[in-house]
């Protein structure tokens, strides 16, 4: 899927990606002690068609939820089909209707000896408390909505790439500790980096570099297969962030390398020396190296110190220009130093 395609997603509604809920409950089993008596707020999202809301309503008990939140913005191009909507408004169609839901048990409403999303439904449809509409269009920034999230302990969903940088700052704004995916560009936003300078976000547990798969709406003209009469396309760029603890985050990376000027020259237009992998990193050096950005997805704060990064032509407090060695201009790097390194 080409980046250009993701850029203009917020113009031609290319943002309306489902995550699938394999791969929810795949990066969510790494969290299940932190859900315990919290607020989960699922929102950005189509509570109808979104797996966020599915998992969570499926696992209310197991994970011991307090309550679980799910919100609708009016305009949801995707109509639902294992839960129908509930309202019925003349001249306005279902899925043009802000609204949310709220939950805060789920029981074997219809006796069948297991909890299921037909529970979740006998609920929202005999409990008029569950289900209920927004004053306003349901958008994560709505005044409605950021009562909701500052309700909320821990904030789950997937957020439209094309308005992460927003939805970001709403969530540092607020304190909330989040699970979301985003496009793994947001890696060098300025945002995100300084999240990431000040140890406020980091990757989840999912395989970086794996991209994920995601159900999209019909009119959707790229995609890669037919699931379930559903398109999935798939996103290479994509990845977890989080602000909650992720354990390969606290383990150092094993350093065996040592440093020399030949094999690790110094970067034209900065005093830092150039490293091609995180494999690569010298043991030894005590200076300012420029690695991959993917080395994030491994960085540890107790063994590195980020300095700043050479991503774009712009230069500022955060970034310091492309990287050039001998004229030739390399692919964005990340600036970091070594807090542990080795005596020669």
């Amino acid at each position: 899927m080409a980046l250009k395609d993701l850029a203009q997603a917020k113009d031609a509604k290319k943002d309306e990606f489902y995550t699938k809920l394999d791969d929810i409950a795949k990066e969510l089993k790494y969290y299940t002690q932190y859900f315990k008596g919290k607020v989960v707020l699922c929102n950005c999202d189509d509570p109808y068609e979104s797996n966020f809301f599915k998992y969570f309503a499926l696992n209310f008990n197991r994970l011991g939820l307090k309550k679980l939140i799910a919100t609708c913005y009016d305009g949801s191009p995707v109509a639902g089909d294992e839960l129908p909507l509930l309202f019925e408004i003349e001249e306005t169609e279902p899925k043009k209707i802000a609204y949310k839901v709220e939950i805060t048990e789920v029981q074997d409403y219809n006796n069948d000896g297991a909890v299921n999303l037909a529970d979740v439904q006998y609920l929202i449809q005999n409990d008029k408390n569950v289900l209920s509409l927004l004053k306003g269009n349901g958008s994560f920034d709505s005044p409605e909505c950021i009562e909701l999230l500052k309700e909320a302990d821990i904030v789950v969903t997937n957020p439209p790439f094309s308005l992460f940088r927003e939805y970001l700052a709403l969530l540092d704004k607020y304190n909330k500790q989040f699970i979301i995916i985003g496009n793994t560009n947001a890696l060098t936003y300025k945002e995100t980096f300084r999240m990431f300078q000040e140890d406020k976000i980091r990757t989840g547990y999912t395989n970086f570099n794996v991209g994920m798969f995601f159900q999209v709406p019909d009119s959707w003209e790229k995609f890669h297969h037919i699931e379930n009469g559903k398109k999935i396309a798939r996103v290479s760029t994509s990845c977890w962030f989080t602000n909650m603890p992720v354990a390969k985050h606290n383990e150092d990376l094993i350093l065996y390398k040592h440093y020399s000027p030949e094999e690790y020259p110094k970067y034209d237009n900065y005093d830092g020396i150039n490293v091609n992998t995180y494999t690569e990193i010298p043991c030894d050096y005590e200076g300012v190296m420029g690695v991959p950005v993917t080395f994030l997805d491994k960085y540890n704060p107790d063994q590195f110190e980020i300095i700043g990064a050479m991503t774009t032509t712009k230069v500022d407090e955060y970034n310091f220009g492309y990287p050039y060695v001998n004229g030739v201009k390399l692919y964005a790097r990340i600036l970091i130093r070594n807090k542990k390194p080795q005596k020669p």
